[in-house]
């Protein structure tokens, strides 16, 4: 495969962006009220997956069309296939916009980030425990302030458009507003997006917790009214971790769960060795830290689990048997010393576990999962299990969706799903250029992107069919039939 720059003509020019963020690149509103048309169509390289790489090969589990077409309609994914066999049935005066030397992918999913950390990411902070203490609930106090929460809400959502992250499983804060924030700015652009507000009781300085786990019930189920199932927004149930929750609080947060269906749970498990020593002394009469979350009934499909580094096989067998997800992440693992997942037990063959591979931000050091891809290959290798760019990219897509419940929805690029996709250019830089110029089939190609690729690489993201945030697009209006 021999990559280059564009040889698209640009038909007709966009109109100049406010607010751009240099010049070449800039980042706009998806939703309905941002001034951004649906495109017809566009043009490129396109790559997804009709299956899990892990659980079968990579060259069974790849859909790749080298010369592609991806049209859409009213937010969705109406058809693919190659060019020629699908550019004479568009209709007269469809938009296409062209992208013939990149490769176009799913958005990418990341099953776990804390929004409320974006500003303290790379604050150093020892291990996980200190570092809550000392960086992590500091900062999270702040997001009291409605203002400091839309803020915030802004940054995190402009800089997750620019690396490709088009749908993401929210951390906010405890407190409501900081929900609302982010809810306000994810329905305005269009975003499918997940979150919810902080569930804690115990073990964290007082202006942080809830009251009580009964008030932590209601301002969740008031938060589930008010936003789940508006535009694209998903709430997701939000104990913190174990050692921040009382067994009521849990128990609450699983009879949260229960009464609405449809949302999602999202917290933390087995991250760190000290905090899985705390979870046993915490709750004595619990098998271990699953079974603390099983007894409270947050186990089951669309609940997702983040890190998991220290697990048995019990552990592994039940997350297996309830469907329940895992988001695997990296570099916050390395950076806070955590230790290193093992995809070898999240990916074994006779109970596969749902996995989707998270940022972290801010224990993760970046918001790109291109980047966090690389760190994810450098922990299989460490572990024994190198992952080839097939399987990165499966983690950051399809397999981020089906741990959150959501596959069929977003994470691929088959008809039916939402029209989430990003565009990555593999000349983004001197290195890339060079490194991907003569890779012989997309494997290669997807392996260098996940190496040397960051935000840089990302020449376009779509959200509902929409460009959120785009470098120079050409446009080409079908000509009129005579």
């Amino acid at each position: 495969m021999t990559h280059g720059t564009s040889r698209a003509q640009t038909i007709r020019e966009p109109t100049a962006p406010e607010g751009d963020q240099g010049p070449s690149s800039r980042s706009t509103p998806a939703g309905t009220g941002g001034g951004c048309s649906e495109v017809g169509a566009v043009r490129g390289s396109l790559v997804w997956f009709s299956s899990d790489p892990f659980l079968t090969s990579s060259e069974k589990a790849l859909e790749f069309i080298e010369d592609g077409l991806l049209v859409v309609r009213d937010g969705r994914i109406a058809a693919v296939g190659p060019y020629e066999e699908l550019a004479e049935s568009l209709p007269t005066g469809t938009t296409v916009v062209h992208h013939r030397d990149k490769l176009i992918a799913p958005g990418f999913v990341d099953p776990h980030v804390h929004y409320v950390q974006t500003r303290i990411i790379g604050a150093y902070g020892n291990q996980l425990l200190d570092w809550l203490r000392n960086s992590v609930y500091p900062e999270e106090a702040r997001f009291a302030s409605p203002e400091y929460a839309r803020r915030y809400a802004a940054l995190f959502c402009d800089q997750i458009l620019r690396n490709g992250t088009t749908t993401a499983l929210v951390n906010c804060a405890t407190y409501p507003v900081s929900v609302d924030a982010l809810f306000e700015e994810t329905t305005r652009r269009g975003m499918r997006m997940a979150a919810g507000k902080v569930l804690m009781d115990r073990n964290a300085r007082t202006d942080l917790l809830d009251p009580s786990p009964e008030q932590g019930y209601e301002e969740s189920a008031e938060l589930i009214r008010k936003w789940h199932g508006v535009g694209r927004s998903l709430y997701a149930i939000t104990p913190r971790f174990a050692v921040a929750c009382t067994d009521e609080m849990l128990r609450l947060a699983g009879q949260l769960w229960h009464d609405n269906p449809g949302t999602l749970v999202q917290t933390h498990l087995a991250e760190n060795l000290d905090e899985v020593g705390q979870v046993r002394r915490l709750f004595p009469d619990r098998q271990d830290y699953v079974d603390v979350y099983e007894h409270s009934g947050l186990l089951g499909r669309r609940a997702v689990f983040a890190h998991a580094v220290h697990l048995d096989e019990r552990s592994w067998g039940r997350l297996a048997a309830t469907g329940s997800g895992i988001a695997h992440c990296p570099t916050s693992n390395l950076f806070l010393g955590s230790g290193l997942f093992s995809m070898s037990e999240a990916k074994a063959t006779q109970r596969p576990v749902r996995t989707g591979l998270g940022t972290d931000v801010g224990g993760g050091t970046s918001l790109s999962l291109l980047q966090t891809m690389n760190e994810a290959y450098k922990v299989g290798e460490l572990g024994g299990y190198p992952m080839d760019g097939t399987k990165l990219f499966y983690l950051a897509t399809r397999g981020g969706a089906d741990a959150m419940g959501l596959d069929g929805v977003v994470g691929s690029l088959a008809p039916g799903h939402e029209a989430d996709f990003v565009v990555l250019d593999p000349s983004a830089t001197q290195l890339l250029a060079v490194r991907t110029a003569e890779s012989e089939d997309v494997h290669d190609l997807l392996f260098a992107l996940a190496q040397l690729g960051d935000e840089r690489a990302v020449a376009a993201t779509y959200v509902n069919g929409r460009p959120a945030h785009e470098r120079s697009p050409c446009l080409d209006p079908k000509p009129e039939r005579p």
